[in-house]
């Protein structure tokens, strides 16, 4: 993918952009969340995204992480369109038993979070970001070809020009270095839903 077409939010103090390669190192106390359960907002992750007014198509990224060390540290795929509108999908370190996979939307400035539970001595992740109109999914592989669905969703700000790409950050008092590989945009692999059809008007 040329490098040229993405752009910065908040551009870190360390990074390296290369050929198929992304490597962000993150800065402590940086994050992306909106007010619900804990109340406060933190907006200040790096986001490294590209543009597009495609509506349908699918976005492709191996992470590895095998540096992060500390509660929260984290990397991913994001949709980040403001500082109230936002999606992303990443695996957060807990400590060396287990981590969290799971995935943020937020929606008019209020997050959610679903998560699950996966062992800490998994150290990279494959990201499907996926989009239908202004209807969204997030998959992960561990191998780049089985793909399972962990979000879908529906942004109310997700119709029209979107942007979307990689993030990073450390919420906690740490730093570490998060390198995304493989990126590569393809035709939607989101197919349409052929199960029960939608109510009669």
């Amino acid at each position: 993918m040329d490098s040229s077409n993405w752009a910065w939010t908040r551009e870190p103090k360390d990074y390296v952009i290369g050929n198929d390669r992304i490597e962000i190192t993150t800065a402590p106390h940086t994050d992306l969340w909106q007010r619900t359960y804990y109340h406060f907002r933190n907006d200040n992750a790096p986001v490294l995204q590209m543009e597009t007014a495609e509506r349908y198509f699918s976005f492709v990224v191996k992470t590895d992480f095998s540096g992060s060390h500390h509660r929260f540290d984290q990397c991913g795929v994001v949709m980040y369109l403001d500082s109230e509108n936002w999606l992303k999908g990443s695996i957060e370190y807990e400590n060396d038993e287990f981590q969290h996979l799971g995935s943020v939307v937020t929606n008019n400035g209020y997050s959610d979070w679903a998560t699950t539970a996966i062992p800490a001595t998994i150290k990279s992740m494959w990201y499907r970001f996926s989009r239908r109109e202004d209807d969204y999914c997030i998959e992960c592989s561990q191998d780049g070809v089985n793909f399972s669905q962990m979000r879908i969703c529906h942004m109310a700000k997700g119709d029209g020009t979107i942007r979307f790409g990689v993030y990073a950050c450390s919420p906690e008092d740490s730093s570490f270095t998060a390198v995304f590989t493989n990126m590569r945009m393809t035709d939607c692999q989101w197919r349409a839903h052929d199960g029960q059809q939608p109510d009669a008007e």
